[in-house]
Protein backbone atom coordinates (compact mmCIF):
# COMPACT_ATOMS: atom_id res chain seq x y z
CA UNK A 1 0.00 0.00 0.00
CA UNK A 2 1.06 3.62 -0.46
CA UNK A 3 3.23 5.28 2.17
CA UNK A 4 1.15 6.93 4.90
CA UNK A 5 2.36 10.36 5.89
CA UNK A 6 -0.11 12.81 7.37
CA UNK A 7 0.90 15.80 9.46
CA UNK A 8 -1.45 18.77 8.97
CA UNK A 9 -0.32 22.26 9.95
CA UNK A 10 -2.45 22.48 13.08
CA UNK A 11 -0.46 19.62 14.62
CA UNK A 12 2.76 21.61 14.37
CA UNK A 13 1.03 24.42 16.23
CA UNK A 14 -0.41 21.98 18.78
CA UNK A 15 3.02 20.47 19.53
CA UNK A 16 4.47 23.95 20.06
CA UNK A 17 1.64 24.86 22.43
CA UNK A 18 2.11 21.62 24.35
CA UNK A 19 5.84 22.28 24.64
CA UNK A 20 5.09 25.68 26.19
CA UNK A 21 2.52 24.24 28.58
CA UNK A 22 4.77 21.41 29.78
CA UNK A 23 6.53 23.75 32.21
CA UNK A 24 3.16 24.51 33.83
CA UNK A 25 2.13 20.90 34.54
CA UNK A 26 3.27 18.35 37.11
CA UNK A 27 2.64 15.18 35.15
CA UNK A 28 1.33 13.71 31.92
CA UNK A 29 -1.59 11.36 31.45
CA UNK A 30 -0.35 9.62 28.32
CA UNK A 31 -3.27 7.88 26.59
CA UNK A 32 -2.57 4.84 24.41
CA UNK A 33 -5.19 2.83 22.52
CA UNK A 34 -5.14 -0.72 23.95
CA UNK A 35 -5.46 -2.16 20.43
CA UNK A 36 -2.11 -0.64 19.36
CA UNK A 37 -0.39 0.87 22.43
CA UNK A 38 3.18 0.82 21.16
CA UNK A 39 2.18 2.43 17.86
CA UNK A 40 0.51 5.23 19.86
CA UNK A 41 3.78 6.29 21.49
CA UNK A 42 4.69 9.59 19.84
CA UNK A 43 8.53 9.85 19.82
CA UNK A 44 8.33 13.63 19.41
CA UNK A 45 6.14 13.98 22.48
CA UNK A 46 8.11 11.44 24.50
CA UNK A 47 11.26 13.47 23.89
CA UNK A 48 9.59 16.74 24.92
CA UNK A 49 8.29 15.18 28.15
CA UNK A 50 11.44 13.28 29.09
CA UNK A 51 11.77 15.06 32.46
CA UNK A 52 8.09 14.81 33.46
CA UNK A 53 6.32 12.19 35.55
CA UNK A 54 4.05 10.12 33.32
CA UNK A 55 1.10 7.80 33.84
CA UNK A 56 0.58 5.60 30.78
CA UNK A 57 -3.13 4.91 30.38
CA UNK A 58 -4.32 2.16 28.05
CA UNK A 59 -7.76 3.32 26.93
CA UNK A 60 -10.49 1.14 25.39
CA UNK A 61 -9.22 -1.80 27.43
CA UNK A 62 -12.56 -3.58 26.99
CA UNK A 63 -11.69 -4.06 23.31
CA UNK A 64 -8.74 -6.39 23.93
CA UNK A 65 -8.03 -9.60 25.80
CA UNK A 66 -6.84 -9.49 29.41
CA UNK A 67 -3.72 -11.52 28.55
CA UNK A 68 -2.68 -8.80 26.09
CA UNK A 69 -3.13 -6.14 28.77
CA UNK A 70 -0.99 -8.22 31.14
CA UNK A 71 1.75 -8.36 28.52
CA UNK A 72 1.87 -4.58 28.21
CA UNK A 73 1.59 -4.13 31.95
CA UNK A 74 4.74 -6.21 32.42
CA UNK A 75 6.48 -4.25 29.70
CA UNK A 76 5.72 -0.85 31.23
CA UNK A 77 6.42 -1.96 34.78
CA UNK A 78 9.76 -3.39 33.64
CA UNK A 79 10.62 0.14 32.55
CA UNK A 80 9.55 1.44 35.98
CA UNK A 81 6.66 3.33 34.41
CA UNK A 82 3.27 4.04 36.00
CA UNK A 83 0.57 2.17 34.10
CA UNK A 84 -3.20 1.74 34.12
CA UNK A 85 -5.58 0.01 31.70
CA UNK A 86 -9.23 1.05 31.72
CA UNK A 87 -12.47 1.50 29.83
CA UNK A 88 -13.05 5.25 30.01
CA UNK A 89 -16.70 4.87 29.04
CA UNK A 90 -17.36 2.98 32.29
CA UNK A 91 -18.32 5.42 35.03
CA UNK A 92 -15.72 5.83 37.76
CA UNK A 93 -13.14 3.62 36.06
CA UNK A 94 -10.52 6.36 36.15
CA UNK A 95 -10.46 6.91 39.93
CA UNK A 96 -7.26 4.90 40.27
CA UNK A 97 -5.52 7.66 38.30
CA UNK A 98 -5.92 10.07 41.22
CA UNK A 99 -4.24 7.58 43.56
CA UNK A 100 -1.29 7.07 41.22
CA UNK A 101 -0.96 10.83 40.63
CA UNK A 102 -0.88 11.52 44.38
CA UNK A 103 1.80 8.86 44.83
CA UNK A 104 3.95 10.30 42.05
CA UNK A 105 3.59 13.86 43.36
CA UNK A 106 3.68 13.04 47.09
CA UNK A 107 7.00 14.77 47.74
CA UNK A 108 5.89 18.00 46.06
CA UNK A 109 2.43 17.97 47.65
CA UNK A 110 3.86 17.32 51.12
CA UNK A 111 6.30 20.21 50.70
CA UNK A 112 3.45 22.54 49.72
CA UNK A 113 1.32 21.38 52.66
CA UNK A 114 4.16 22.01 55.12
CA UNK A 115 4.24 25.61 53.90
CA UNK A 116 0.47 25.89 54.26
CA UNK A 117 -0.05 26.14 50.53
CA UNK A 118 -3.16 24.57 49.04
CA UNK A 119 -1.76 23.29 45.79
CA UNK A 120 -3.79 21.87 42.91
CA UNK A 121 -1.54 19.67 40.76
CA UNK A 122 -1.87 19.98 37.00
CA UNK A 123 -1.82 17.16 34.46
CA UNK A 124 -1.64 17.34 30.69
CA UNK A 125 -3.67 14.69 28.86
CA UNK A 126 -1.88 13.69 25.66
CA UNK A 127 -2.10 11.09 22.92
CA UNK A 128 -2.64 10.51 19.22
CA UNK A 129 -5.96 11.54 17.62
CA UNK A 130 -9.05 9.51 18.53
CA UNK A 131 -7.33 7.71 21.42
CA UNK A 132 -9.98 8.75 23.96
CA UNK A 133 -8.41 11.70 25.80
CA UNK A 134 -11.58 13.76 26.08
CA UNK A 135 -13.61 10.70 27.11
CA UNK A 136 -11.09 10.04 29.87
CA UNK A 137 -11.33 13.63 31.11
CA UNK A 138 -15.12 13.45 31.20
CA UNK A 139 -14.79 10.22 33.18
CA UNK A 140 -12.43 11.83 35.71
CA UNK A 141 -14.72 14.83 36.09
CA UNK A 142 -17.86 12.74 36.43
CA UNK A 143 -19.65 15.01 33.94
CA UNK A 144 -19.19 16.01 30.31
CA UNK A 145 -16.58 18.77 30.32
CA UNK A 146 -15.02 18.39 26.89
CA UNK A 147 -16.10 17.78 23.32
CA UNK A 148 -15.73 14.15 22.25
CA UNK A 149 -16.10 12.38 18.93
CA UNK A 150 -15.30 9.05 17.31
CA UNK A 151 -12.99 10.61 14.72
CA UNK A 152 -9.60 12.31 14.80
CA UNK A 153 -9.27 16.05 15.18
CA UNK A 154 -12.27 16.84 17.40
CA UNK A 155 -10.21 18.61 20.08
CA UNK A 156 -8.42 21.51 18.37
CA UNK A 157 -7.46 23.89 21.18
CA UNK A 158 -6.39 23.56 24.80
CA UNK A 159 -9.09 23.10 27.45
CA UNK A 160 -8.44 23.33 31.22
CA UNK A 161 -10.89 21.48 33.48
CA UNK A 162 -10.93 20.87 37.24
CA UNK A 163 -11.85 17.55 38.88
CA UNK A 164 -13.54 17.19 42.28
CA UNK A 165 -10.34 15.57 43.56
CA UNK A 166 -8.44 18.79 42.86
CA UNK A 167 -6.41 17.55 39.91
CA UNK A 168 -6.49 20.16 37.12
CA UNK A 169 -6.49 18.62 33.65
CA UNK A 170 -5.38 20.10 30.35
CA UNK A 171 -7.00 18.47 27.33
CA UNK A 172 -4.86 18.78 24.21
CA UNK A 173 -5.41 18.10 20.50
CA UNK A 174 -4.39 14.67 19.30
CA UNK A 175 -0.96 14.83 17.73
CA UNK A 176 0.97 12.61 15.37
CA UNK A 177 4.58 13.13 14.35
CA UNK A 178 5.99 14.60 11.11
CA UNK A 179 6.96 11.26 9.54
CA UNK A 180 6.63 7.56 10.25
CA UNK A 181 9.86 5.58 10.29
CA UNK A 182 7.92 2.36 10.62
CA UNK A 183 5.16 1.68 8.09
CA UNK A 184 3.49 -0.85 10.40
CA UNK A 185 3.10 1.92 12.99
CA UNK A 186 1.47 4.11 10.35
CA UNK A 187 -0.89 1.31 9.31
CA UNK A 188 -1.87 0.55 12.90
CA UNK A 189 -2.71 4.20 13.54
CA UNK A 190 -4.78 4.25 10.35
CA UNK A 191 -6.63 1.06 11.39
CA UNK A 192 -7.68 2.48 14.77
CA UNK A 193 -8.81 5.78 13.22
CA UNK A 194 -6.02 8.11 14.33
CA UNK A 195 -5.44 9.24 10.74
CA UNK A 196 -8.31 10.78 8.83
CA UNK A 197 -9.92 8.39 6.36
CA UNK A 198 -10.11 11.24 3.84
CA UNK A 199 -6.36 11.04 3.23
CA UNK A 200 -6.29 7.23 2.99
CA UNK A 201 -7.16 4.70 0.33
CA UNK A 202 -9.52 2.56 2.41
CA UNK A 203 -9.46 -0.32 -0.06
CA UNK A 204 -5.68 -0.54 0.21
CA UNK A 205 -5.99 -0.13 3.97
CA UNK A 206 -8.46 -3.02 4.32
CA UNK A 207 -6.23 -5.21 2.13
CA UNK A 208 -3.23 -4.43 4.37
CA UNK A 209 -5.37 -4.98 7.49
CA UNK A 210 -6.37 -8.47 6.36
CA UNK A 211 -2.78 -9.31 5.52
CA UNK A 212 -1.59 -8.08 8.93
CA UNK A 213 -4.13 -9.89 11.10
CA UNK A 214 -4.63 -13.22 9.30
CA UNK A 215 -1.54 -14.92 10.81
CA UNK A 216 -2.96 -14.48 14.31
CA UNK A 217 -6.65 -13.64 13.94
CA UNK A 218 -7.96 -15.55 10.91
CA UNK A 219 -10.71 -17.06 13.07
CA UNK A 220 -12.01 -13.57 13.84
CA UNK A 221 -12.62 -12.97 10.13
CA UNK A 222 -14.11 -16.44 9.65
CA UNK A 223 -16.51 -15.97 12.56
CA UNK A 224 -17.63 -12.47 11.57
CA UNK A 225 -18.14 -13.10 7.86
CA UNK A 226 -18.98 -16.80 7.74
CA UNK A 227 -16.06 -17.71 5.49
CA UNK A 228 -13.37 -20.38 5.53
CA UNK A 229 -9.76 -19.24 5.12
CA UNK A 230 -7.60 -21.93 3.54
CA UNK A 231 -3.88 -22.24 4.19
CA UNK A 232 -2.98 -21.30 0.61
CA UNK A 233 -5.37 -18.33 0.37
CA UNK A 234 -3.77 -15.07 -0.70
CA UNK A 235 -4.97 -11.78 0.81
CA UNK A 236 -7.02 -11.02 -2.30
CA UNK A 237 -8.68 -14.45 -2.07
CA UNK A 238 -9.80 -13.63 1.48
CA UNK A 239 -11.07 -10.19 0.45
CA UNK A 240 -13.01 -11.84 -2.41
CA UNK A 241 -14.60 -14.29 0.02
CA UNK A 242 -15.68 -11.49 2.34
CA UNK A 243 -17.13 -9.52 -0.60
CA UNK A 244 -19.11 -12.54 -1.73
CA UNK A 245 -20.28 -13.45 1.76
CA UNK A 246 -21.56 -9.91 2.38
CA UNK A 247 -22.99 -9.49 -1.13
CA UNK A 248 -20.71 -6.60 -1.99
CA UNK A 249 -21.28 -6.41 -5.74
CA UNK A 250 -21.43 -3.72 -8.39
CA UNK A 251 -24.14 -3.69 -11.06
CA UNK A 252 -22.39 -6.12 -13.37
CA UNK A 253 -21.76 -8.67 -10.61
CA UNK A 254 -18.25 -7.35 -10.18
CA UNK A 255 -17.00 -7.34 -6.60
CA UNK A 256 -17.35 -3.98 -4.85
CA UNK A 257 -14.02 -3.81 -3.04
CA UNK A 258 -14.52 -0.23 -1.89
CA UNK A 259 -17.77 -0.96 -0.04
CA UNK A 260 -16.35 -4.15 1.41
CA UNK A 261 -13.22 -2.33 2.59
CA UNK A 262 -15.21 0.34 4.42
CA UNK A 263 -17.24 -2.40 6.11
CA UNK A 264 -14.14 -4.30 7.28
CA UNK A 265 -12.43 -1.23 8.74
CA UNK A 266 -15.67 -0.12 10.41
CA UNK A 267 -16.19 -3.60 11.86
CA UNK A 268 -12.73 -3.55 13.39
CA UNK A 269 -13.07 -0.06 14.87
CA UNK A 270 -16.44 -0.94 16.41
CA UNK A 271 -15.11 -4.19 17.87
CA UNK A 272 -17.32 -6.41 15.71
CA UNK A 273 -14.30 -8.51 14.71
CA UNK A 274 -13.58 -9.46 18.28
CA UNK A 275 -10.61 -8.59 20.44
CA UNK A 276 -7.60 -7.80 18.27
CA UNK A 277 -4.24 -6.27 19.24
CA UNK A 278 -2.10 -4.86 16.44
CA UNK A 279 1.31 -4.56 18.06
Amino acid sequence: MAVINWFPGHMTKALRQMEKELKNVDLLLYCLDSRAPISCLNPKLTKLASNKKIIYILTKADMVDVKDLDKYKKQFLAENASFLALNSVQSGSGKKIFEIANQLLKEKLDAKNEKGIKYEPKAMVVGVPNVGKSTLINNLCGVSKTITGNRPGVTRGKQWVVTKEGLVLLDTPGTLWPSFDNEKTARNLAYIGSIKDEVLDLTELAYAFIKDIVPKYSQNLESRYGIKIEENDETLDILDKICEARNCYLKKQELDYDRCARMIIDDFRKNRLGKIVLD
